[in-house]
């Protein structure tokens, strides 16, 4: 039988506060050292374990300045975080990101599916190609990769690493030892792989989890991010205003994904959000204008704002002169879709750099806000509209997670239409993904059947 469509869940932990939201940490309920405290991420993961969330969300990037944004400034490395997490928790998803541009495949092959290993098959890696110019000098590189070689890297590289993670066939190792048989090297695959930015021989030294192969998630809005996603995405992270942006996404990458051969229900869309309760629809505006001018400010948003730009320092020019658009350049290696629809805001309206900045930066309001009914019914109206597959939800001051996770689930739960237990143990199975077959198994015409391993508690 078919399973009821659900709404995928993710938290998405940032601490002390992300872009946009420099004042966080200012919360006497946040830990002021949040984003480095593992005791603050395993109370996370283990209350949205109890909500009974798909996965839990690491963002990750490998350059900062001192205008970074508090939880960027210090953070744990997500992988090693995750491994923390997964001996925590026992049913939740551990999603990490890390880029194709500053690691080589071998290294994020082993690391990941040593993390699918030790959670018993709940790992998911987010893969990025690095926005930030300025990464390229932490890693001995005179300058950062150009577009095309990011996503054409980018592709190349998750391939690969899918290859590696096939260089075990499911039942490799008999580990017999009446006979003294170990391994079957008849089911040891090297890889052999030569391409245009990668020469990789395999075999990885590692065998495949209950769920064949970690989730695979991508994000990015450009052609070559939608392609790259369209190619190789389980999950897509993205961003959508209205409804109706997110329809027209979903409608667009799931056909891409079909062109490519896949089938567009196993590519799920997940943008991330942010939820705002109150008592009353009234009450839950006045919350969010609230935190969202409590947790910004025009100075930190003018500090901040180059980051699309290659981190172009902005402060340099007068704040009530036409916006310089000739800036635009210095995205080129960097947030480029991003930094070039800023620059066509404030060409088309005319704004000044002051007026731009407040712009993007405002406070503004957004779809999920409102009582528990309101916020249900919301969340509800688009996964049903077919605009979006889950949510990854933001998860800043605590007494609003409470109220997501105390009043507005439990409506999502009594309609059916969010989980109230874990069907199954892997990430895959969560997110109502198959099985991911060992390559060399399905070409000898051979479907693995691999027996469910116990969760660590």
């Amino acid at each position: 039988m078919a399973r009821q469509r659900q709404i995928k869940l993710g938290a998405v932990l940032t601490g002390v506060g992300g872009p946009g939201a420099f004042n966080t940490w200012l919360d006497p309920e946040i830990p002021g050292d949040a984003s480095i405290d593992i005791d603050w991420y395993i109370a996370q993961a283990r209350l949205a374990e109890e909500a009974k969330f798909d996965l839990v969300f690491i963002v990750d990037s490998q350059f900062i300045t001192a205008d970074s944004p508090p939880h960027y400034l210090n953070r744990l490395e997500p992988l090693t975080l995750l491994s923390a997490l997964a001996v925590a928790t026992d049913r939740i998803g551990l999603v990490g990101t890390l880029t194709t541009s500053y690691n080589d495949p071998f290294n994020v092959a082993r690391r990941f599916a040593s993390l699918d290993l030790i959670s018993r098959g709940r790992a998911g890696w987010n893969v990025v190609t690095s926005g930030d110019s300025g990464t390229s000098a932490n890693f001995s590189q005179p300058e950062h990769f150009d577009y095309d070689t990011r996503y054409g890297r980018a592709l190349e590289h998750v391939r690969v690493v899918q290859g590696l993670w096939d260089s075990y066939e499911d039942d490799a190792f008999p580990r017999d030892r009446a006979t003294r048989r170990f391994l079957d090297a008849s089911k040891q695959h090297p890889l052999n792989h030569r391409g245009e930015y990668f020469q990789v021989a395999g075999p990885l030294n590692l065998s495949r989890s209950p769920q064949g192969q970690p989730v695979i998630f991508q994000a990015g809005d450009s052609d070559q991010g939608r392609d790259l996603g369209a190619a190789v995405g389980d999950g897509i992270f993205t961003h959508a205003a209205t409804v109706e942006q997110a329809l027209a996404f979903s409608t667009d990458l799931k056909a891409r994904a079909e062109a490519k051969g896949r089938h567009p229900d196993h590519v799920l869309i997940l943008p991330g959000i942010s939820v705002y309760v109150g008592d009353t629809d009234d009450q839950a505006r006045e919350i969010e204008r609230a935190t969202q001018e409590a947790d910004g400010g025009f100075e930190q948003s003018l500090a901040e704002f180059g980051r699309a730009f290659g981190w172009h320092d902005f402060r340099q020019y007068p704040l009530d002169e036409p916006f310089p658009a000739d800036t635009l350049v210095y995205a080129e290696r960097s947030f480029r879709t991003q930094a070039a629809r800023i620059v066509d805001l404030a060409s088309s309206n005319g704004w000044t750099l002051r007026e731009t900045v407040e712009a993007v930066s405002k406070p503004r309001r957004t779809p999920f806000v409102g009582s528990p009914v309101t916020v249900a019914n919301e969340l509800q109206r688009w996964f049903e509209s077919g605009a979006v597959d889950g949510y990854n939800i933001h998860i800043g001051h605590p007494s609003q997670t409470r109220r997501l996770v105390d009043e507005v689930l439990p409506i999502l739960r009594e309609r059916g239409v969010v989980r109230s237990e874990y069907e199954g143990t892997t990430l895959r199975e969560h997110l109502g993904l198959p099985f991911a077959e060992n390559r060399y198994t399905v070409a000898r015409g051979v479907t693995t059947e691999v027996e469910a391993v116990p969760a660590l508690v």
